[in-house]
């Protein structure tokens, strides 16, 4: 893809965002848009420098999140210079009403030909389960585990993925305070040996409010399918609204 392509495909991803805001009271029960944008990475450059992430409910218990993800493929870290991407749709269904359970579709697609991937499984959130909800609920945390179980790409049949997903508020200190992130631990990849096992691609946001939609966001990011500078703290502003 080259960087005109890329500036393209950023371009209409605002456009579909901006329309689904405009119509979402005649098409959409509700749902959130925000968009991330780091201007200081600490050790690794060419990590997302963009981010767009987009929540929906529809009737019949459908969903639909995606993730969106910008970067220079050269390190240079000017916003600008965005020439490479990863995106992540999800599909889901809850089984019943008010069940913690529902089955999820998950598409990848990146920079680069023969490197998408498609998935099933089953998405659990702990915090609609009456055996632990409670608990969950003192510590303001909503958590929920994604099985991948079925993977359909170039890789072997057998590989696998859990996906870890979390937000926790903090009410006694700041109703502006919030931290977030996700996990994703995949399993059975054919990996070289300077690469873990069951390697893990993580991020934790630390967010707080400034004003309005705007907020101020560090990440803690983790990559250990890089072979050195696995660690990466990214620093910036995001915007989001919600209907």
């Amino acid at each position: 893809m080259t960087r005109k392509v890329s500036k393209g495909f950023l371009l209409l991803i605002l456009c579909i965002v901006c329309v689904s805001k405009g119509y979402a009271e005649d098409f959409i029960k509700s749902g959130f848009v925000d968009v991330n944008v780091y201007p200081y990475q600490s050790k690794v450059s060419n990590d997302n420098t963009i981010t767009i992430n987009a929540f929906l409910t529809f009737a019949n218990r459908f969903s639909y999140f995606s993730l969106t993800n910008f970067s220079d493929k050269k390190g240079s870290g000017r916003l600008p210079d965005l020439d490479t991407f990863f995106t992540e749709q999800n599909l889901r269904w809850q089984i019943a009403e008010n069940s913690p359970f529902e089955l999820t579709v998950q598409s990848n697609f990146r920079q680069g030909a023969d490197n998408d991937r498609h998935r099933l499984g089953v998405r659990w959130a702990l915090n609609k389960s009456d055996f632990i909800s409670g608990f969950l609920d003192k510590l303001h945390l909503k958590y929920s585990i994604n099985w991948h179980a079925i993977q359909f790409d170039h890789e072997d049949e057998h590989v696998w993925q859990l996906e870890h997903a979390f937000l926790m508020k903090f009410p006694y200190l700041s109703d502006r305070l919030y931290l977030s992130g996700f996990a994703d631990h995949t399993f059975n990849e054919d990996l070289p040996n300077t690469i873990p096992n069951h390697p893990v691609v993580g991020e934790a946001q630390l967010g707080f409010r400034l004003f309005d939609n705007v907020h101020a966001v560090a990440e803690y990011r983790v990559n250990e399918y890089r072979r050195s500078d696995v660690n990466n703290i990214a620093v910036g502003l995001e915007y989001k609204f919600a209907w």
